[in-house]
């Protein structure tokens, strides 16, 4: 009976293999959870690191909006889902309060690096998904440059730059290099000139950080990159083009947002030969203007446009004061949400139910508890 009971499929009528690899990897994470708790056969299958890791490759990146929560001084963390054609899907994925202030520093493969903005500057690390948390000790007073996996170690890294003064030593500052779950301080790599990548926002593609990087008063710009398994800076080309800029993956391409200094209109940029760093300019948004001030009343002095790019094609988010406004690539007003405080990013989440040996080593890590709500 019991060889029977354990020798029965997952889910009658289909072969174990289609549910494991091609059915279940499609449910958000969510959905994974609550499967665990059908019988242990599921809870197994669910559990598996193979499992884990084709459930996250399946999982879509989804951009990334975040705002205070009710209750003061926290931060809701939500996604924006552009695959929705007809009406601005918008889910929480977390909710941190209320005892600091946070902020959103980066975003790689699940995990998000918080800044805990309180009586100095430090930074935390969650997965929303599972709801752990942890403090990143050593890093106070840093500057955040990006996060990205170290693929000859399997670690999870973090680019940083820390000024002289913070570090007690003599000339400038310098880019360090730290190791999540290590316990051993940042390990300095040199290059000073990095400290203007912090007025600029990382992007990882093909295994390297992306940052574009804008001459003041010139339409001459330069990017940026760190290849992450040498841990070293190089540059490369950028198009010449006029205000301000962010990098983005779609499609398989690095792409490159340029919003006008008017913020009215939206270039979008394709770098469709990487290795000859060849761009090529694909579309320009128009945005409708006149009827957003129809709809949604004379615009504050200070708005906010981001381009939110998806696998294949780019949908511009616009913040006011009260409203966030979506526009697809026409143009057109397609969707609009009421809600004061909420900022759209560049950054995106690929939800991720992977464990990691890091976070339980760290002192103040906690697992579906404080600061969560």
């Amino acid at each position: 009976m019991a060889e029977a009971a354990s020798a029965a499929p997952l889910l009658r009528g289909f072969p174990d293999e289609v549910v494991i690899w091609e059915i279940l990897p499609r449910l958000p994470p969510k959905s994974i959870l609550r499967c665990r708790a059908v019988c242990p056969a599921w809870r197994r299958a669910t559990s598996a690191r193979d499992f884990l890791l084709a459930h996250h490759a399946r999982q879509p990146a989804l951009p990334i909006l975040d705002g205070l929560n009710t209750v003061g001084k926290g931060i809701d963390i939500l996604t924006f889902d552009h695959r929705s054609a007809d009406q601005l899907q918008l889910q929480s994925v977390a909710r941190l309060g209320a005892n600091h202030h946070f902020g959103l520093e980066a975003s790689c493969d699940g995990l998000l690096v918080l800044s805990i903005h309180d009586m100095s500057l430090g930074f935390a690390i969650c997965n929303p998904a599972t709801r752990q948390y942890a403090p990143l000790h050593l890093l106070y007073g840093s500057r955040l440059l990006g996060m990205y996996p170290h693929s000859p170690t399997g670690e999870y890294r973090l680019l940083l730059y820390l000024s002289s003064k913070i570090m007690h030593d003599e000339g400038e500052g310098a880019s360090y290099i730290f190791t999540i779950g290590s316990g051993h301080q940042p390990r300095n790599i040199g290059c000073p000139d990095a400290k203007a990548l912090i007025f600029t926002l990382s992007t990882l593609f093909r295994g390297s950080l992306h940052w574009h990087l804008k001459q003041q008063e010139s339409a001459s710009s330069r990017i940026m990159v760190f290849d992450t398994t040498a841990e070293s800076f190089r540059q490369m080309r950028a198009p010449v083009v006029r205000g301000f800029g962010n990098l983005f993956e779609m499609d398989g391409m690095l792409g490159l947002s340029i919003i006008n200094d008017e913020q009215t209109s939206v270039d979008i940029w394709v770098m469709q030969d990487y290795e000859g760093q060849v761009w090529t300019f694909k579309s320009r948004v128009e945005l409708p203007i006149a009827e957003i001030r129809v709809q949604f009343g004379k615009f504050v002095d200070f708005w906010n446009v981001v381009a939110a790019p998806s696998d294949v094609d780019v949908q511009v988010l616009v913040k006011t004061d009260e409203w966030l406004l979506q526009v697809d690539t026409d143009g057109k007003l397609v969707a609009s949400f009421h809600r004061r405080g909420l900022n759209p990013t560049q950054r995106r989440l690929k939800q991720s139910l992977v464990s990691h040996t890091f976070f339980p080593t760290q002192e103040g890590y906690v697992v579906n508890a404080s600061p969560f709500i």
